[in-house]
């Protein structure tokens, strides 16, 4: 019998062993900086003359990893080895394959607290953020391997004399995957070994600004005796590979998470049928949002401006998932943004080596200086309540910042920024709110902090999201538990890490058999 899911737990860093023990792994990992990373295409180590350097946003000089650039004539070599590899991986049984990610999920949970240090040092995320990213990707690797177990068994069909009728669930074939960087395990993790489970094969071209834990994962799935040619690391720009990768007629589906902009040229691209292609590709994408939490006047004040703060400050803001958006009731406007204010004051921020600070860096000087172009936007916009400066100059450091009194057709009301940046807008009544939360071209998570049941019940048809929560934060989504993929501009609603995520990596057979 199977055993049943249960989400990873979280570790309690208020224990001293907790704590020593995150110390050393963040030892270790520091121990093991600078060093050079290789493509492994087919299991072979390939080493390129064009290399990439990824750096600690919390400390420019740093330099995590050298990854080696793969060029289209390696590119291409990847597809043709998962293709070749895909016959052979097909054939594996459902159940083996589960057992390949539950033996991975065994190895990254001993490994943990050393996968977590290399989050910290290469993504800028605190203690605490890592830990959650490292824990959600034992919970994929679990949960899908649970999921392809059910899916390998005979499926319920209404039954006919003098016929045998079975539906099977088969792999697609060669998989293109582009996770992000902001949680470049756990959605990696994700995207990579749901594809796989399923029966495909992969390119896994990691994101440009975290290559290295993907290339630490490898090792994981080499440990773990996953065979050569299944996943093909195959680290490179996007306008060297991207499109290539892309637009390969050998390329049967294309797994992304990123911006809305990159999205929708992966789908015009993937869109058009190339000679030699027998199929039409799928896009499976989730591409940002513009989230919203709503504030009732009839709720916990301190509820709310807490889960604000957690949402919008919470790993600088750099989650499709953060609250860049709070409308708030009249009635209890300035009460909700002082205290929001005041929570913001407390928040720490520099180099999250140190557990003390509650948040670090934004990701690249890219990020860095698009997120003070907005700033200095919003300062146009609306009031500045707190923040809108740069933090400590030996990273990427962007003090978090609230603006108040905004207008709902604002551009910081209505383009993804990416940082630490919330708006607060004010709402005549609750339908207002409602109004003003589904102005935007996205639709991934919202949040309604309210007691009044008639209130919740109309968000609840009417708050045009893929992820609502009520009474809390609009951030955290756990696997299993909440199917996370959003509407509209947020992408294709894929909902991963759960129940249905895995037939989207596959295609329905009926064979049936007169008896």
């Amino acid at each position: 019998m199977q055993v049943e899911f249960k989400n990873e737990p979280f570790t309690n860093f208020s224990l001293p062993e907790n704590k020593q023990a995150f110390e050393a792994a963040l030892a270790k990992v520091e121990s093991e900086l600078g060093r050079e990373y290789d493509l492994i295409i087919g299991g072979e180590r390939i080493k390129t003359e064009k290399k990439s350097r990824s750096i600690n946003p919390s400390n420019k000089e740093q330099v995590i990893g050298i990854v080696s650039q793969a060029d289209q004539a390696l590119a291409e070599k990847a597809i043709q080895v998962a293709a070749q590899t895909f016959g052979s991986w097909k054939a594996v049984p459902a159940e083996a394959r589960s057992r390949y990610l539950y033996k991975a999920a065994a190895i990254l949970r001993r490994r943990k607290h050393e996968f977590s240090a290399w989050l910290v040092k290469e993504a800028g995320k605190s203690w605490a953020e890592a830990d959650a990213d490292t824990a959600e990707a034992i919970d994929f690797m679990e949960y899908y391997g649970r999921q392809m177990d059910k899916l390998a068994q005979r499926q319920p069909l209404t039954r006919i004399p003098d016929e045998d009728n079975e539906l099977y669930y088969i792999p697609l074939g060669v998989g293109i995957v582009i996770p992000p960087w902001n949680f470049p395990l756990a959605i990696m993790v994700g995207m990579t070994t749901a594809a796989i489970v399923a029966g495909n094969t992969v390119v896994l071209k990691p994101a440009s600004t975290t290559p290295v834990i993907a290339a630490k994962f490898m090792e994981i799935l080499e440990d773990a005796g996953v065979p050569a040619g299944v996943v093909n690391f195959v680290p490179g720009s996007g306008s060297e590979i991207g499109d290539f990768l892309v637009e390969h007629p050998l390329t049967r589906f294309i797994s992304f998470t990123g911006s809305r902009d990159v999205g929708l040229r992966i789908n015009e691209l993937a869109a058009k049928h190339r000679p030699g292609q027998k199929w039409m590709k799928r896009l499976i994408a989730e591409m940002g949002g513009k989230d919203s939490i709503i504030v009732d006047n009839d709720c916990d004040l301190e509820l709310a401006a807490q889960a604000i703060v957690t949402s919008a400050f919470g790993f600088s803001g750099q989650k499709c998932s953060a609250c860049s958006r709070a409308i708030v009731h009249q009635d209890v406007y300035d009460q909700v943004l002082n205290r929001v204010v005041e929570l913001t004051k407390q928040l720490t921020v520099g180099d999250v080596r140190n557990p003390e600070f509650y948040t670090g860096p934004v990701v690249d000087e890219k990020a860095y200086n698009k997120i003070l172009e907005y700033i200095e936007i919003g300062k146009q916009e609306g009031k500045l309540m707190v923040g809108g400066e740069k933090g400590p100059d030996s990273g990427y450091f962007i003090m978090p910042t609230v603006f108040a009194d905004v207008d709902p057709q604002a551009r910081i009301m209505q383009e993804e920024i990416f940082g630490p940046v919330v708006a607060f807008t004010k709402a005549r009544d609750f339908d207002h709110a409602l109004e003003i939360a589904n102005n935007t071209e996205y639709g991934l998570t919202g949040s309604v902090i309210s007691r009044n049941r008639a209130h919740l019940e109309k968000a609840r048809t009417e708050f045009h999201v893929g992820n609502l929560y009520f009474n809390r934060k609009c951030t955290g989504a756990l696997v299993g538990v909440h199917p996370f993929g959003g509407f509209n501009m947020s992408g294709t609603d894929s909902k991963a890490g759960g129940p249905d995520y895995l037939l989207l990596f596959t295609q329905a057979k009926l064979v049936s058999e007169k008896l």
